[in-house]
């Protein structure tokens, strides 16, 4: 083994230090995929996802899905310093086998949304050790199977340190059920980053806050009057119960 130095450079991933501060980000790496998708000098998109997705009539085939798979893949490892591309990354890789033309002017709305946002990446400060959770569902937001989505970030002090966004096994029969869902789903990985955090010798202030905006998930989370009404959820009930317990 030997010193290379400060870390700038790895994986694809650099490094900037100002101060006590660091900025992660994939500027290079985001530059050589619009280069290998030939849109480089393309207009700049303001989101990376249309709330309305376009819907070809008829919507063929894509003609070459093994680029398809190729870019899309590329995405996915962008999303270690974007995660803002997360949901419209993981609505694009839901396509990888047999992927349409509607798909693909999806995956590049994706990359014009970067070629404006090249330089941005993930800010890290020095700060307090306390894990804030936010937690969100799309309710049956897939116009195929009505799946809902699951969405959440992770913030150690002020950084954000992990982030999901993933659609749910199970087709959700209330927006109530979508947001436990999630809701269990954040509390699995916020016990999860607690005790990576033990096992290394880093004691975080507890409790631990998750975020959540839907009125009936929060009160199921606290009253168990619900459950009876909700038994289709019960084994995240139980869980969701027995981390508010121990705080």
């Amino acid at each position: 083994m030997k010193d290379l130095g400060e870390l700038s450079y790895f994986l694809g991933i650099e490094v900037v230090k100002h101060g006590r501060s660091l900025i992660l980000s994939q500027s290079k790496y985001a530059k050589d995929l619009l280069v290998k998708a030939g849109m480089y000098e393309c207009k700049p998109s303001p989101s990376p996802s249309s709330t309305k997705p376009a819907i070809l009539d008829p919507d063929s085939s894509f003609e070459d899905s093994h680029w398809y798979r190729t870019i899309v893949g590329s995405l996915q490892y962008l999303t270690l310093t974007k995660p803002e591309i997360s949901f419209a990354v993981n609505l694009a890789c839901q396509h990888m086998h047999a992927p349409k033309q509607s798909h693909y002017i999806a995956v590049k709305r994706i990359l014009r949304y970067i070629k404006g946002c090249i330089h941005q990446g993930l800010y890290f400060v020095p700060g307090p050790l306390h894990i804030t959770g936010f937690s969100d569902a799309d309710w049956a937001g897939d116009h195929v199977d009505r799946r809902s989505t699951t969405g959440f970030c992770l913030f150690l002090g002020p950084n954000l340190i992990s982030w999901c966004a993933k659609k749910q096994h199970t087709v959700a029969r209330s927006s109530t059920e979508a947001e436990y869902r999630a809701l269990a789903q954040t509390a699995a990985d916020v016990s999860w980053i607690q005790q990576l955090l033990l096992d290394v010798h880093i004691d975080v202030s507890l409790p631990h806050v998750i975020w959540c905006d839907n009125q009936s998930a929060i009160a199921l989370a606290s009253n168990p009057i619900y459950h009876a009404r909700t038994k289709h959820v019960e084994v995240d009930y139980h869980y969701i119960r027995e981390k508010v317990l121990s705080k």
